[in-house]
């Protein structure tokens, strides 16, 4: 069978451009390519149209849209999903613009289909005591529990994404003073963090303990799960998991309902605003692109509004204010305001 445009033209956006020309991470290439999978079966399952057949002039706007509608309806998908799909079929789309003309004015109307607006949710983050309830949950009597502990430590510390921990390995540790991590985020771009003296020693305990005849090699993880493979985030969210089970009954720190690797990353990005780091130097920390992604932790942290506006509002309230009594005029206790 002849291959049609669209098989054509996704091939070379997958296999090339996004990892040649845009030097997006694999996860990120995997997300996108799922999107175009769930379209496909969109076409077989709801309009009887064989994947194999299927080619860009069906792909109109009107198609798209209602895709995105079999997501929410039949699917479930929630507004964010739904709009992380449409991002990848716009993008995919834009290549295909930046390859013919055969398709612009199709691709630009697919471009300018609007994001669905999607609820606020408050950000979820652990109190310091929360964060020391969940770490001194784990018993650190075995390698396992030393390995649970360096982890969520080195995670909190970090700030760290959970792909980036998945994937650290021994030599990305410097364990010499000043103590450093380097981690590999999104789009493969390489930062380089401090890490506190503390943490710095139990990740040192823990590879003398686990990786000691391996540590110099370039290839060792840093936190391997079975058969010696890379943990997954399932994996990392199960042990998370597992401690703030066990420090919910064991503590009367306020712990949310729902706690998951990323709540450790907001935890330590709202610890560091409330310590008084500029948000630039949180932004580098955590590997965003731009402040305004940093915002969003200024945005949420209220104890933190409050402070600045009682530090920068002048008081002109009267510290006693007549009460009214009831043998007096009403107006005259007015007047008197």
């Amino acid at each position: 069978m002849k291959p049609t445009n669209l098989a054509k033209y996704m091939s070379k956006y997958l296999i090339e451009h996004l990892p040649g020309i845009c030097g997006l991470s694999y996860n990120t290439i995997a997300s996108r390519r799922d999107s175009y999978m769930l379209l496909l079966v969109y076409l077989k399952e709801a309009r009887g149209i064989n994947p194999d057949t299927v080619d860009i002039p069906k792909l109109d706007k009107d198609m798209i849209l209602a895709f995105l509608d079999w997501l929410e309806n039949k699917r479930n998908s929630s507004i964010a999903t739904r709009n992380l799909r449409l991002a990848a079929i716009k993008s995919f789309f834009s290549f295909i613009q930046m390859q013919t003309p055969d398709y612009i004015h199709q691709c630009q109307q697919i471009r300018l289909i609007p994001r669905k607006k999607e609820p606020e949710h408050p950000l979820e983050y652990l109190t310091v005591e929360g964060i020391k309830a969940v770490l001194a949950a784990v018993d650190t009597s075995s390698d396992s529990g030393l390995r649970d502990l360096t982890l969520l430590s080195l995670m909190y510390d970090s700030a760290a994404r959970v792909q980036e921990i998945a994937d650290l390995c021994v030599v990305d540790f410097r364990g010499e003073k000043p103590s450093t991590l380097r981690l590999t985020g999104k789009g493969n771009k390489t930062r380089v963090i401090p890490i506190m003296d503390k943490t710095a020693q139990l990740i040192s305990k823990y590879i003398n303990s686990c990786h000691a005849a391996h540590k110099q090699e370039h290839g060792t993880l840093l936190f391997p799960g079975r058969n010696d493979k890379k943990l997954t985030r399932a994996g990392i969210t199960y042990i998370l998991c597992k401690y703030v089970t066990i420090a919910r009954q064991k503590t009367s720190a306020i712990i949310p309902d729902i706690v998951s690797p990323h709540s450790f990353r907001h935890s330590k990005s709202i610890h560091m605003l409330e310590a008084g780091v500029p948000l630039i130097y949180i932004r580098d920390y955590l590997g965003h692109s731009q402040i305004s992604t940093t915002e969003i932790y200024a945005r949420c942290n209220s104890e933190q509004k409050r402070k600045a506006i009682e530090t920068a509002c002048v008081d002109i309230i009267k510290p006693e204010v007549p009460m009214w009594h009831k043998d007096g005029s009403l107006m005259e206790w007015l007047q008197s305001l």
